[in-house]
Parts: structure tokens; sequence; C-alpha cells
């Protein structure tokens, strides 16, 4: 085994993300000491009694201190907060880095928080599953999925390689993104498919001429797949929607343009220009399958860690 990259990694906040970070930095021995903070008591209990840190702390200030790496494993609208309290003990040289959804927002509120001579490199893993808390995570979750660094202006590349070179070793794809075309390709292949899906599960919950038991009973593969996604943490995403506004009402126009083209082919009973649009979108599946970024087999083909 190649020695650590960092000697001690701070996870600040332990759902899903971080706590399948913690496992893939111990299946690679990635870091000498992980320590994990969690706002929840409960959630602090639960890391502690599956040990998945090999320190969960009872302040975020406690679990940075002297770590090379501090992760904001936070929803966006809370790294502001957690940021100004963490700050001012952060180790000289340190790096600090976070796994949110949306990036500008993120680089606008951490940034003015980041002290003299202490590196901010922000990062995207694009992964996931629709459960959460410390449980949920498993070592597998960031094999052959991509995860974005965006490095702020001026960074120095030391860090940015270092940084990388983790996540490589969580068996992760590594690419660099600037933080505006992040947030408008994420707005694309996330915010609001994610949206689409909330309002689909929402529209069959409030259609009162089905009833909750044939929704159930009768889902197809679709709507699963649209359940799966509503089921995703409502804290995270509310953030993500508020703090990437301006990406997800542009695609949410495009798409409602398109959707509006699908209507009116069908009322006009347009069967070419219906057959034309599915094959279209049919080769970006196949894209997506060729590429390796999804299977036929259930969780990406993953089994979750014992």
């Amino acid at each position: 085994m190649s020695a650590p990259i960092y000697t001690r990694i701070a996870l600040i906040g332990l759902g899903l993300i971080a706590s399948s970070m913690a496992h893939a930095i111990r299946r690679g021995g990635l870091a000498g000491e992980i320590t994990g903070y969690a706002r929840s008591a409960e959630t602090r209990e639960t890391a502690r009694r599956i040990n998945l840190c090999d320190r969960v702390c009872d302040t975020a200030a406690e679990a940075v201190q002297d770590a090379d790496l501090v992760v904001l494993c936070v929803p966006v609208g809370a790294m502001d907060a957690v940021m100004a309290d963490i700050a001012p003990v952060l180790k000289p040289g340190a790096t600090v880095s976070d796994v949110g959804s949306v990036k500008r927002h993120v680089i606008d509120v951490v940034q003015p928080h980041i002290p003299e001579g202490v590196h901010f490199v922000p990062a995207h893993p694009l992964a996931g599953t629709e459960h959460s808390g410390p449980e949920a995570g498993f070592a597998e979750l960031y094999d052959n999925r991509w995860c974005l660094l965006v490095p702020v202006e001026g960074s120095d590349r030391a860090p940015v390689d270092r940084l990388r070179q983790l996540w490589e070793g969580m068996g992760a794809n590594v690419d660099e993104m600037d933080a505006d075309h992040h947030d408008l390709v994420l707005a694309v292949t996330s915010h609001a498919p994610h949206l689409i899906a909330y309002t689909m599960v929402g529209v069959a919950d409030d259609l009162r001429r089905v009833t909750d038991s044939e929704v159930i009973k009768y889902s197809a593969a679709g709507f699963r797949d649209f359940t799966r996604i509503a089921a995703s943490d409502p804290t995270m995403w509310r953030d993500v929607f508020l703090t990437n506004k301006d990406a997800t009402l542009e695609i949410l126009g495009r798409f409602t343009e398109e959707l509006f083209a699908l209507q009116r082919a069908i009322r006009t009973g347009d069967g070419e220009h219906l057959h034309q649009y599915f094959t279209r979108t049919r080769a970006i599946r196949r894209g997506i399958i060729e590429a390796g970024q999804d299977t036929a087999a259930p969780n990406f083909g993953r089994e979750t860690t014992s």
C-alpha cells in the first residue's frame, strides 16, 4: 500500500457522501487519520457506533484541528456558517474543499472565510444514491464516477493536484471545470431532472382519480425511477435550487419549450416528429452506457458494504 496522501482528513457532515469518502479513503490507505463532525448528536453517535472515522468530534473546530484536508460535506446553504466557525482554527498550509452540487455560490460564500496560507479547492463528486446518513455510505460509490474539481482563480497547482490524487485514489475519474460552466452543465444533467422527478411524483400524489395504492401497485419502471430520484435529501435539494436558480430556470425554460413541442405533436398526430425526437434522445442513453456511467444492474451494479 502506498503512503497516505494526507496525514489527517476532516469530514464536516457525515451523510452519504462523507461516509462513502471515509470508506473509500480507508480502502485505499489514503489518509493517516480521518476525523469527522456532524451537527446532529444522533448522527455523531451513529458514526461512532459503526466506527466510521478514527475520531468523531463534538465540534467542527475540534474536527479540523491540525487537518491537512478539510472537506465540507454539508448542504450548500450551511457552508457559510460552517466556514465562519472553523476558519480561525485551520492549519496553515491546509486545503479546504467541498462536495457541493453548486459551485459559484459555494465559492462566493466560502472563499471570503479562507485564511491567508490556506488553500481552497472546490470539488463535486457526481455520485450518490437516494439514501442518506452515515450508514448509507459504501467504498465503491465513486468507482468510475466523475469528480469535478473547480479551482478558484490564482490557485496553486500543488493543492489541486494533491486533491486530484485523493479522488483518483477513491476510484473516481477527475476533470476540471469553470464554476459557472459547472453550474450550467449540472442544471442539465442533475438539477432540472431532479425537479422534474419531484414534480411528476407530486402530480401522481395530487391526481385524485388515481389512488395511492394504484400508483404504488402499478408503477412502471419510468415512474419508479422518478420516485427513486424524488426520495433524495430534501434539505440538500432545496439549497441546490435556491443557489443555482439562474442556470436551473434557464434549463427549465428550454425543457418547457421542448415539452410544448411534444404536446403539439401528440395533439396533431405528428408521429414522424415523435419518432425522430425519441430516436435522437435514445442515442444519448446508449452513449451513457457506452461511457460506463450506467449498467442494467441495480445501483449501478454496486453493492453496499456490510
